[in-house]
């Protein structure tokens, strides 16, 4: 087979709100075996207004909803455009994005992800590959999790591909085939009881290491109806909203208290998460960072050989699997698995905007 090779940009906003990540990717195919490298990449920062715009668009009405929609893709669309004209990229084949996640209800087949109108490629002056959860969810699918086919084509070496963003979600393979969800809240929860002590994020975890586990508490976190159920699953911002929140507020204890409450959820959940509790773990995501958490799931999961890779990987993995995703989308092949979105079929799903 001849060696194919493609010239794309993945873009990806997720949940945690810390911006745009954007990353200029080139791949390489040969006889099936995919190999990358991140050329370009930034996370492009929202401001203040965007960030709170965000964060209260759950609630909004229809109307609000298409103006969001409109007003974000001009964003998008205007921020890849600067991207690609910063770093002086040609000859792009696509640029595929994510956009943001604004309600995600799978159960009652909704998902919207805002910034995929088809005006997005006139802004951004290039083809765009897009809005890749909508076919799964029709599907019957849980729209989520995407990232997996990446994790089984990019990173084969791993036995498990954990990330931690907004949420934590893992992949790996089961008998042949390939198993991924979501886990629990992370950095949704951990960001907003920095933010309410006056910081962006909890830096190493280090607030959350000054606090005191409230067991009570913990048990109560640990006993939530999601994490009993059965995969595929997976979780939105309107879990924390409405269901994680209000139990932690419940509890009359230091906000550092309850950042290290959470932060042992989150190990605990990890590690219940992985059926073998052993081989190799690549973890990404912004909660990569916190060095805390990380030795809390590491004491959690001791047998465990656990890489972190570097920047590039660790902050942009997301954007380079959606890269990934639209090439396989402009190829006609399966990007999304029903073994992992439970969906009737695997699928080669997204728009495709052409300029």
């Amino acid at each position: 087979m001849p060696k194919e090779s493609y010239n794309v940009i993945g873009v990806m906003s997720g949940t945690s709100l810390d911006g745009i990540d954007v990353a200029h990717v080139g791949f390489e195919v040969t006889d099936g075996k995919w190999a990358f490298e991140i050329r370009e990449s930034e996370t492009i920062p929202y401001s203040p207004a965007w960030v709170e715009t965000l964060k209260t668009a759950v609630t909004f009405g229809d109307s609000e909803l298409e103006k969001l929609n409109s007003d974000y893709t001009l964003l998008l669309g205007n921020a890849i455009r600067a991207f690609i004209d910063r770093h002086a990229i040609q000859n792009l084949d696509a640029v595929c994005s994510h956009g943001h996640t604004i309600l995600h209800q799978p159960n009652h087949g909704i998902t919207l992800q805002i910034g995929n109108l088809p005006e997005i490629a006139q802004i951004v002056g290039h083809n765009v590959i897009c809005d890749f959860r909508v076919d799964d969810v029709k599907l019957g699918g849980q729209g989520a999790p995407l990232v997996p086919i990446g994790d089984r084509l990019l990173f084969p070496d791993y036995d498990y591909c954990l990330n931690l963003g907004g949420f934590s979600n893992v992949s790996f393979e089961n008998n042949g085939v390939r198993v991924a969800f979501d886990i629990s809240p992370v950095n949704t929860v951990l960001n907003f009881y920095a933010n309410r002590l006056g910081f962006d994020f909890d830096d190493k975890g280090n607030l959350a290491k000054s606090g005191a586990i409230d067991y009570e508490l913990l048990h109560e976190l640990n006993n939530l109806d999601f994490y009993a159920r059965s995969f595929p699953k997976s979780l939105g911002f309107e879990f924390v909203k409405t269901t994680v929140l209000p139990l932690i507020e419940r509890f009359e204890i230091s906000d550092t208290d309850k950042m290290r409450s959470f932060t042992e959820h989150i190990a605990v959940q990890t590690a219940s998460a992985l059926p073998k509790k052993n081989g190799k773990m690549l973890i990404t995501g912004g909660g990569a960072y916190n060095e805390f958490l990380i030795s809390r799931i590491q004491e959690q999961l001791s047998q465990i050989v656990v890489d972190i890779p570097g920047t590039k990987i660790l902050e942009f993995k997301e954007a380079l699997i959606f890269g990934l995703l639209g090439v396989l989308r402009s190829k006609g092949e399966r990007n999304v698995l029903s073994s992992v979105t439970g969906a009737a079929h695997d699928h080669s799903s997204g728009k495709i905007h052409t300029n």
